[in-house]
C-alpha cells in the first residue's frame, strides 16, 4: 500500500510541475492582433471570414438592439449591414486581460461604424465595444461575447 501511495504520490507532483503557466501578457499582445485582423477582414465585406472569427454560438449585444444568439443571427446582421453601400466598420483594441489559465480574455477596444444615411450623407458613429474570447481546442481564438455602447459625444 505504501508503495502505491508513493507511486500516486510522485505522479501527481510530477504532473503538477509540468504543467504550463500561462503568459497572459504575451497571449493578450496575440489577442489583440488577432482582434486587428479581423477589423481588417471586415473591410473586405466577405461574410464568411468575418463569420469565422466569432464562436457558433456567439452573442451580440447592441445597445436599444435585441441580442443576436449564434452565427445564424450574426450573419443576418452582417449581410444587412452590407446592404448599405457605405457601411464600413473598424476597430482597435486598446486593452487585454487574460485569464491565469489562457483560456479566455476580453479586450475593450474603440470602434468605428459609419453608414449612408437617407439622405445620402456619410454618418460615422463611435463606440466603445467589449468583446470576450475562448481559446478553442485548436488554440485559436473566437469571439463569444460582442458589446457595442455608443461612446459618449467628444465635448467641445
Amino acid at each position: 500500500m505504501k508503495k502505491i501511495t508513493s507511486i500516486a504520490t510522485m505522479f501527481i507532483v510530477f504532473t503538477s510541475c509540468n504543467q504550463k503557466e500561462t503568459d497572459t501578457k504575451a497571449e493578450g499582445v496575440k489577442l489583440m492582433q488577432v482582434s486587428r485582423e479581423w477589423s481588417q477582414q471586415a473591410a473586405t465585406r466577405d461574410v464568411e471570414k468575418i463569420l469565422s472569427y466569432w464562436a457558433d454560438d456567439a452573442v451580440v449585444l447592441s445597445a436599444g438592439e435585441p441580442p443576436l444568439n449564434g452565427k445564424a443571427a450574426i450573419r443576418g446582421m452582417i449581410e444587412g449591414s452590407f446592404k448599405n453601400p457605405g457601411f464600413q466598420i473598424s476597430w482597435e483594441p486598446k486593452t487585454a486581460d487574460i485569464s491565469k489559465s489562457g483560456d479566455m480574455g476580453y479586450l475593450l477596444e474603440d470602434s468605428k461604424i459609419t453608414v449612408t444615411d437617407s439622405t445620402g450623407k456619410r454618418v460615422t458613429q463611435n463606440f466603445k465595444t467589449v468583446t470576450v474570447w475562448k481559446k478553442q481546442t485548436d488554440g485559436s481564438w473566437k469571439a463569444i461575447v460582442d458589446v457595442m455602447s455608443p461612446a459618449p459625444s467628444p465635448k467641445d
